[in-house]
């Protein structure tokens, strides 16, 4: 497990500073109506910018070994939904981590 907390913590520092980019340009966008649509594709952008050139992975330290393409898309996907993206993935792995955990009485 601390080997995908290592592995994900670039991923989720990406994810950060995509959630700080994002409260910074807010107000530049004011209340056009299109503004959630433009801070979305500027987010998707910017998350796969970071994927595929920082060469950040999240489907590799799962122990998928599939095409290189896929791994940075998702993980581009992943970074431009900021903290919540990578928490989920967190949140599932302690899930299954505590599921395969022995009960106690259990021999």
């Amino acid at each position: 497990m601390d080997a995908l907390v290592k592995a994900f913590g670039p991923v989720f520092a990406a994810g950060l500073a995509i959630q700080q980019l994002l409260e910074m340009l807010d107000p530049l966008f004011g209340k056009l109506k299109s503004k959630k649509a433009i801070l979305s594709l500027v987010s998707l952008a910017v998350g796969l910018t970071l994927a595929f050139g920082a060469n950040l992975k999240i489907l590799v330290p799962l122990g998928w070994n599939g095409n290189v393409f896929w791994d940075g898309l998702i993980t581009g996907l992943v970074i431009s939904g900021g903290t919540e993206g990578i928490n989920s993935i967190m949140k599932f792995l302690g899930y299954k981590k505590d599921k395969e955990k022995p009960k106690e009485g259990d021999a």
